[in-house]
């Protein structure tokens, strides 16, 4: 696939070093169906703030898609949208090496190699092996150190919790090199049912006083906004990109009436009012983080593009 780049399409390198020096948080947000890739984009827009469209390994898998589809989608749709905010194309959790590979031909700008499940020096060995070949393609690279719990195992397979170790952190992306770390402090991917989100902020200041690399928190839904711009505006810079992922499916499943998620498929088959309604309930839900929660919005005129 030939990806025709626009100038605002940046790495998740870029959009994070600028994310930082602000004190804000930049979405990165899950569309899980491809329809819904131009609600985030328009969100991002209209708020004048920059964005990141993610999508994982298991989502790719669950709702039948494929990276080069979400590549296509996600091009035509700056292209027909004239979108004109920073943006990043995301591989999010993934642990196959072929799909990372996959994604960088359809012109993902960041992907994340998640060997979290390993000891140390496996994650280590894996995580450098992906950076090296990412950074070789103008790529930047997430790592997972720690592991982060999940209620729905959409993202990862377990639902077990470790915390990260700071100084683990400071030995695994020296010999990594990889340009962002998702950091298990206390938050969830899925709903939060029974435990609540927490943020541990001192193993946050830790971790930070250790390693400079952007830090990233995922399970960004349902966590208060509290919780998450406390644990931005850190003395020494702290998390500067947050995954949101389930509040935005929730937010199309309410409007269309449903409870039960669709295949990709599925929702592309949807009558176009329906699928209007979908759309404007996840723009909605993306405008509401980006102004609310991560404060990112009218931040993309200092961008340096």
């Amino acid at each position: 696939m030939k990806v025709v780049q626009q100038k605002n399409i940046i790495t998740l390198k870029k959009a994070l070093e600028q994310a930082e020096k602000g004190r804000y948080a930049i979405g990165s947000f899950s569309p899980r169906y491809t329809d819904m890739i131009l609600p985030i984009l328009r969100a991002g827009e209209q708020t004048k703030s920059p964005i990141i469209v993610q999508i994982s390994e298991k989502e790719l898998n669950r709702y039948g898609i494929t990276p080069f589809e979400v590549g296509e989608v996600f091009y035509q749709t700056m292209k027909d949208e004239n979108i004109t905010v920073p943006t990043v194309l995301h591989l999010d959790h993934t642990k196959d090496l072929q799909v990372i590979k996959d994604a960088i031909e359809a012109g993902f700008t960041s992907v994340m190699i998640d060997a979290s499940e390993h000891p140390l020096d496996k994650n280590i060995n894996i995580s450098a092996e992906v950076a090296e070949y990412a950074h070789s393609k103008g790529v930047s690279v997430e790592a997972e150190l720690g592991m982060i719990g999940t209620t729905d195992f959409i993202e990862t397979d377990h639902d077990e919790e470790l915390y990260t170790d700071p100084d683990e952190a400071l030995v695994f992306v020296t010999k990594t090199n990889v340009d962002a770390l998702a950091v298990s402090v206390g938050t969830a991917h899925g709903v939060y049912k029974v435990k609540a989100p927490t943020v541990d902020l001192e193993r946050l200041k830790a971790i930070r006083s250790l390693t400079p690399v952007h830090l990233v928190l995922h399970g960004g839904s349902g966590v208060p906004a509290e919780m998450i711009q406390a644990a931005m505006n850190l003395p020494n810079g702290g998390i500067s990109k947050v995954n949101i992922a389930t509040d935005l499916e929730l937010s199309l499943l309410g409007a269309l009436g449903r409870e039960e998620r669709m295949t990709n498929q599925e929702c592309k088959a949807l009558d176009r009012d329906k699928k209007q309604v979908g759309q404007a309930a996840v723009q909605k839900t993306v405008t509401d983080k980006i102004v609310n929660f991560l404060t990112s919005a009218n931040r993309a005129n200092e961008f340096e593009l």
